[in-house]
């Protein structure tokens, strides 16, 4: 296991900068030795108005310098953390760690989006925000009332980056990654005096992954958790790969696909009540079409055809076109062809965008419609943010997707439950990792979030994660699923934030016996 030490500084322009040259005999230039990596604090403070009430806050812009068992420095990790003020017993107070996924991306759409205390106010109805100036307004469904928040940027990220002799396979992987940011957040415990806290962590998309993992590792070293909170989730890598020979996501995919078809009002008739329409989607899909897939070649015509005429019903795709597919249409295919009468394709994250395809003819989407809508919206409101408001001043660029982390991320994974009787390697499974903390903690509360509309992490593969955890009888009910009528992030929609809000509230007072 990899030691990390850390140790505190924050904000400041000049991390390990360069090396300074001194002249010497004979004019040869001798390398000095690098700077400290150090920084200053940057504190601020605010209020925001939330159930009618002003809660006022300490925001801390800052850095936590991760060190090798030599004490070099080896990264600089930046978080923003918002405290509540006027809190007699601090250890009493939750706390909540929040992080997005990618991997490789910051944690500015957690921050700005849904949870913190200012968010930027980007259309909520799926529309493409309109150019600069955009508005940053106080955000009356932050969880700030209930809970202080940390929020983190891993390593690659945002402003957080590696330093001295560091190498991305330090960092960039599923176990490595979950490391580095539990000795992250043991640090912030130890310096700001957190560690008789009620704890949360809290993470979207990718960042649910991380918090599986990251559940497991931390109950190993002594920190236990009072709840994990997940939104958009995916553990299980196979329920969304639509590799030859894997069958399940198409059965995973179908409930998504059809409320994404129920969205854009492509059936006829269209359900009034999409739950107890999309309940129905979820029996046909685990019941006579799981068993067609499964049947292969053997499958019988007339079956086939009985199977294909409820595809047409369920997702209003041509029954020519399925029938080419052989019944199988990957969630990419679905994106290029709901809306391909009007040469538009969907949102793969949130599929109540759409916008026009590039490639008419192209049956599978060239770029993402949501991410297009909102980017520029996310990062010159940030950019702003951190400058004006937290007052954060420096020369580096702050990464708001960093694919070079995506591209060179590792895979492998150790998994917290060994494989009986062995097994060949193949998709990521966190799973195991989210079951082995709830076990050894048979007090941690898990609450998991999901937007029917979401293409990237679909609901119904979360419910079938969920109920194959294999948790004992007693601990089954500490898992709480919600759903949203919207899509991955599940802040890009006024309604879903205020509903996502009350949930997080009542989970965390749950979950912190508050």
């Amino acid at each position: 296991m990899k030691r990390f030490i850390f140790s505190i500084s924050f904000i400041g322009a000049g991390i390990l900068s360069g090396c300074l040259l001194a002249p010497v005999a004979m004019a040869k230039p001798m390398p000095m030795a690098p700077k400290p990596a150090h920084s200053r604090s940057v504190v601020t403070h605010g209020s925001v108005v939330i159930n009618g009430k002003t809660i006022r806050y300490t925001a801390r812009a800052g850095t936590l310098i991760m060190r090798n068992a030599k004490m070099q420095p080896i990264a600089s990790i930046f978080y923003v953390a918002y405290t509540r003020d006027g809190i007699s017993n601090e250890q009493d107070r939750p706390i909540t760690f929040a992080y997005n996924g990618g991997p490789g991306s910051s944690t500015v759409w957690l921050h700005l989006g849904g949870i913190g205390p200012w968010r930027v106010a980007v259309p909520t109805n799926a529309q493409s925000s309109p150019p600069p100036p955009y508005p940053i307004v106080k955000n009356p469904d932050s969880i700030l009332n209930r809970t202080d928040i940390v929020f983190i940027d891993p390593v690659g990220t945002g402003y957080s980056r590696m330093l001295g002799q560091a190498k991305p396979q330090q960092f960039w992987g599923i176990d490595a990654d979950a490391h580095s940011v539990g000795a992250f957040i043991m640090r912030y415990l130890t310096k700001f005096n957190r560690w008789n806290s009620p704890k949360f962590i809290l993470g979207e998309s990718y960042g649910t992954t991380r918090s599986a993992v990251l559940s497991n590792y931390l109950q190993h070293h002594g920190v236990q958790l009072n709840g994990v909170i997940l939104l958009s989730s995916i553990l299980n890598f196979e329920t969304a790969s639509f590799a030859p020979g894997n069958d399940l996501p198409y059965i995973l995919y179908l409930p998504s696909e059809a409320a994404v078809a129920w969205y854009h009002h492509r059936l006829n008739p269209r359900p009034k009540n999409l739950p107890a329409f999309l309940k129905r989607v979820e029996h046909f899909a685990t019941g006579a079409y799981a068993h067609a897939l499964m049947m292969g070649d053997t499958l019988n015509p007339e079956v086939k055809s009985q199977v294909i005429a409820k595809l047409v019903r369920y997702t209003s795709i041509p029954a020519h076109l399925w029938r080419r597919a052989d019944l199988r249409i990957t969630g990419s295919e679905f994106q290029g062809l709901l809306l391909n009468s009007e040469n538009k394709q969907t949102g793969r994250l949130d599929a109540r965008y759409d916008n026009y395809k590039l490639v008419p003819m192209l049956p599978l989407p060239v770029y993402s419609t949501m991410t297009s809508a909102i980017d520029g919206a996310f990062t010159g409101a940030f950019n702003w943010y951190v400058q004006n408001i937290l007052h954060y001043h420096t020369r580096h660029h702050y990464d708001i997707l960093n694919y070079a982390v995506n591209r060179s991320w590792i895979w492998k994974h150790n998994p917290a439950i060994p494989t009986l009787g062995g097994g060949w390697p193949g998709y990521p499974n966190v799973a195991p990792d989210l079951e082995r903390a709830m076990v050894t903690n048979p007090h941690l509360e898990l609450l998991v979030n999901n937007g029917y509309f979401d293409l990237g992490t679909p609901f119904f593969a979360t419910v079938y994660t969920m109920e194959h955890l294999g948790l004992p009888k007693a601990l089954q009910s500490h898992v709480h699923l919600k759903f949203y009528y919207c899509g991955h992030m599940l802040y890009l929609h006024h309604a879903s934030l205020n509903e996502l809000h009350a949930n997080l509230d009542h989970f965390i007072r749950m979950a912190a016996h508050d």
